[in-house]
């Protein structure tokens, strides 16, 4: 079966023509609501403020003295309940050494914290703890 097909010289003119969506991403046009991300849901702000109380009652408690005088700023699920982004604050007089030391130990305690931070809060799956340090 054969499509007809316009002739080109019907079709200049067209192209000629500016619209509105001339110029723009079609990415953007073609979006749908369903994409957009969406807002934290009530369940996942609990689970956030749950983590973020043990946190604080977990963090002074390790052996660790780099660790323990870390401040709770943040828990956010990044991008859902699955992975939570803890955002933790170095006191005053820190200097940027001490930034890389707090993210190695960090990194070394993360199990450690992830699991006494699950026993805290009841869920059947441990999110993962991703940390950010200011």
């Amino acid at each position: 079966m054969s499509r007809k097909r316009t002739p080109h010289s019907e079709l200049v003119p067209w192209a000629a023509e500016l619209a509105a969506e001339d110029g723009t991403d079609p990415k953007e046009f073609h979006e749908k609501p369903w994409n957009q991300p969406r807002e934290s849901s009530r369940k996942a702000q609990q689970l956030c403020g749950q983590v973020a109380d043990a946190l604080r009652s977990i963090l002074p408690g390790l052996a660790d003295e780099v660790l323990q005088n870390l401040l709770i700023v943040s828990v956010e699920p990044a991008p859902h309940t699955g992975r939570l982004l803890v955002t933790v604050a170095v006191p005053p007089p820190a200097d940027v050494t001490d930034y890389t030391i707090v993210r190695e130990h960090l990194q070394n305690a993360t199990m450690r914290i992830r699991h006494e931070a699950t026993a805290a809060i009841h869920r059947r799956k441990s999110p993962e703890l991703v940390w950010y340090v200011i």
